[in-house]
C-alpha cells in the first residue's frame, strides 16, 4: 500500500498563491491539503487538491474537541491534524497560507541523515544556517547573547530517527517581534546540513513548515488558552520534552519554503509574545524537572503530566486540561488505536 501524507493549514482567506504552489507540489506526491477555516473564513475554498472544513463543517464532525475549541484561534488547526490522522496519514506536513515550497521542497522520511548536536541547554539552530545575529521565535532572551557564536559541526552525518522535523523559511523567517522591530529585512538562510538536536537540547520550533510522523501525532496538540504567538512555541517545548522519553530529538533542515508574510501589527505581536519573553526559560525548566515514563505507551500520560505541571506553574488555566482530554480521546478515535506494526518504536513499546 502506498504511503499517504497530508498537508494541514488553517486560514481565513481564499486560496493564496503560496497555497496554490503548495497544492501543486502535494499533488506531485499524490497528497492532499486539508484546510481548516474559522469564523471569518470563506464559505467555500475553490481549489482542486484541497479538502476544506468551514466552521460549520467542523461542528458537524464526530470530534468532541471541535465543539470545545475557541473560534478565532489558531488552535482550530487541531481539527486538521485529527482529520489527517483519521485518514491513515503516514506523515503530516503543517504550514501556513503564506509559505510556498522552494524547489528543494520534498516529502521527508522519518529516518534522516543529519549532524547530531549533543549537550544540555539552549541551542540557537538558526546559527547553523547563518552567520547573522538571528534567532527563532520563542528563544529565551536571557540565553540569546551566548547563542550567537556559530557552533562547530562534525563533518559526518549520522542516521537519526526524527519524528518531528522543522524546515526553515526564507525571505521572512519565523523570528520574534523584537528581531522584526529592530532588524527586519528580507533574509535568506544558507543551505547547510540538517541538524538533529539530541535529548537534553532545547530549541523552539514553529508550525510553518513542520513534518510530523505517527509516533509523535499526540504531541501535535496546540493549546488554546494562550496567545496566538505562543501556542506553537509552547507546544514545541512540550513535544521536545516528551520525545526525550522515546530517546528521540528534533531535526532541523535548511530552507524549504519562502514566506510572503501576511500583514502583521508588530507591536501587537510583541504584546502577544511578552508571556514568552518572560516565561519561556521557566517553562522549559518546569518541563525539564518532570519525571516522565519511558516508551510510547506512556506518551499520552506524559503529555497530560506536562500540561498539568504548566497549569500548576501558571502558564495555562485549568480549562486547558479539558481540551487536552478531548484531544486525546479524539485522536484515539481517529487512529482507532491501531499503530503500524512496522514501526519499531511502537513494536518495542513494552
Amino acid at each position: 500500500m502506498p504511503e499517504l501524507f497530508y498537508g494541514v493549514l488553517t486560514t481565513v482567506q481564499l486560496p493564496t498563491d503560496a497555497v496554490r504552489r503548495l497544492v501543486s507540489r502535494l499533488r506531485e506526491n499524490n497528497a492532499e491539503l486539508i484546510v481548516v477555516g474559522d469564523k471569518k473564513g470563506p464559505a467555500a475554498y475553490d481549489l482542486t487538491g484541497t479538502d476544506y472544513f468551514s466552521l460549520t463543517d467542523q461542528l458537524e464532525l464526530d470530534f468532541e474537541i471541535a465543539r470545545k475549541l475557541p473560534v478565532g484561534h489558531y488552535a482550530r488547526k487541531n481539527i486538521g491534524y485529527l482529520m489527517a490522522a483519521s485518514r491513515g496519514a503516514s506523515s503530516i506536513y503543517e504550514t501556513d497560507d503564506d509559505n510556498a515550497p522552494l524547489p528543494n521542497w520534498t516529502s521527508r522520511p522519518e529516518m534522516i541523515e543529519a549532524v547530531p548536536v549533543t549537550g544540555d541547554g539552549w541551542i540557537n539552530v538558526y546559527r547553523f544556517f547563518s552567520d547573522e545575529n538571528i534567532w527563532p521565535r520563542g528563544f529565551p532572551l536571557e540565553a540569546l547573547r551566548d547563542s550567537f557564536r556559530r557552533p562547530e559541526l562534525s563533518a559526518g552525518l549520522t542516521a537519526c530517527r526524527a519524528p518531528i522535523q522543522q524546515g526553515l523559511a526564507n525571505n521572512s523567517p519565523d523570528v520574534d517581534a523584537i528581531w522584526r522591530l529592530v532588524l527586519d529585512r528580507p533574509f535568506d538562510f544558507e543551505e547547510g546540513k540538517s541538524v538533529y538536536l539530541s535529548p537534553g537540547s532545547w530549541c523552539p520550533f514553529n508550525s510553518q513548515s513542520t513534518w510530523w510522523f505517527p509516533v509523535a501525532y499526540p504531541l501535535m496538540y496546540l493549546p488554546s488558552y494562550c496567545s496566538f504567538r505562543m501556542t506553537d512555541i509552547w507546544r514545541s517545548f512540550v513535544a521536545q520534552r516528551c520525545l526525550w522519553e522515546l530517546d528521540c530529538g528534533i531535526a532541523f533542515h535548511g530552507p524549504e519554503v519562502v514566506q510572503d508574510r501576511n500583514e502583521h501589527n508588530l507591536l501587537r505581536d510583541f504584546s502577544d509574545e511578552v508571556p514568552g519573553y518572560l516565561g519561556n526559560r521557566k517553562l522549559a525548566q518546569t518541563l525539564g524537572a518532570l519525571t516522565l515514563a519511558k516508551g510510547v505507551d506512556a506518551l499520552a500520560d506524559n503529555l497530560n503530566t506536562c500540561y498539568e505541571a504548566l497549569v500548576m506553574a501558571g502558564f495555562f488555566p485549568v480549562e486547558e486540561l479539558e481540551l487536552l482530554t478531548a484531544w486525546t480521546k479524539d485522536l484515539k478515535q481517529a487512529t482507532r488505536e491501531k499503530p503500524a506494526a512496522s514501526d519499531p518504536l511502537l513494536m518495542n513499546a513494552n
